[in-house]
């Protein structure tokens, strides 16, 4: 964690992360004119930052889209926070707060990268996407089982997806006494311990009383675009990266905005279970 803190101890870096909190997925150029900071000097801060996790980015064609990541504070939260003080712990809560409850905004940009850079070159993502990078102790293998496999997913995700997953492919999502299946509900991409990419589920009346939505809400929800998720897999060193990226939503999005914990919790339970073999403590069962 000393990167973490190291990054965060500079105040231009720190600008850096509101600018993005404030409108997230921007391109070099947009942080640059924003902020009004050289070329050069935001990119060394930028760099400090993806090397301490709390920046991810993205690749949209030519444009490279910078976008916060909430991992690393949510690691120092619900790890071993409890070594701080309390006023500590309430600095830390704000800025993990502020990490999770990005207003997402779209946006258009003419900025190209030149040059080489060590990003992967994961599908397309616009600013309203919900992107989120962890490292995880384990191997490509091992994650992709537990992405695919009824095994790992009932442990932390309370479901299975019943698939061959062929790209085209149908997937049913079942669990908690329900099962989702749609002929819309496919398998976009399928690279085995690399890439997967599949649309999001189906919801019924089922699920929203299930999970206790209104009827307002429900219409809401299905009424928008169906959005899709891929999960990108990369070794780096003894770990893995796993990126989660899910986007397709229409700027105003109720499902976007629903989105946010769910994913956190899921992606907390899913590095707790492959790295110690049990699920987070407050994981619903």
């Amino acid at each position: 964690m000393d990167e973490v803190f190291k990054a965060l101890a500079d105040p231009s870096r720190r600008r850096l992360l509101d600018s993005l909190n404030a409108r997230n997925g921007q391109t070099l150029r947009e942080l640059c004119s924003g902020l009004d900071m050289a070329r050069q000097s935001v990119s060394k801060h930028l760099a400090l930052l993806e090397a301490a996790h709390l920046v991810t980015t993205l690749r949209r064609g030519r444009e490279k889209l910078h976008y916060l990541n909430a991992e690393p504070i949510n690691a120092i939260a619900d790890r071993w926070i409890s070594r701080y003080d309390r006023a500590r712990v309430h600095a830390l809560a704000d800025l993990k707060h502020a990490l999770e409850s990005i207003p997402m905004t779209s946006t258009d940009s003419t900025d190209s990268i030149t040059g080489t850079d060590s990003t992967t070159d994961v599908p397309r993502a616009d600013a309203t996407a919900f992107v989120y990078s962890t490292y995880i102790r384990t191997t490509p293998q091992q994650l992709w089982r537990a992405l695919t496999e009824p095994a790992f997913t009932r442990r932390y995700w309370n479901l299975e997806f019943v698939t061959d997953w062929q790209p085209g492919s149908v997937m049913a999502w079942e669990g908690q006494g329900l099962t989702g299946a749609d002929p819309e509900q496919v398998v976009l991409e399928s690279d085995p311990y690399r890439r997967l990419s599949y649309t999001w589920h189906t919801f019924t009346p089922a699920f929203a009383k299930a999970v206790g939505l209104d009827d307002d809400t429900l219409a809401a929800i299905a009424a928008e675009p169906r959005s899709k998720v891929t999960f990108d897999i990369e070794q780096v060193g003894e770990t893995v990266k796993l990126t989660v990226v899910h986007d397709g939503f229409e700027p105003g999005s109720t499902v976007r905005a629903m989105i946010d914990d769910g994913w956190t919790l899921l992606i907390s339970s899913l590095k707790t279970l492959l790295e110690t073999g049990e699920k987070l403590p407050d994981a619903p069962e």
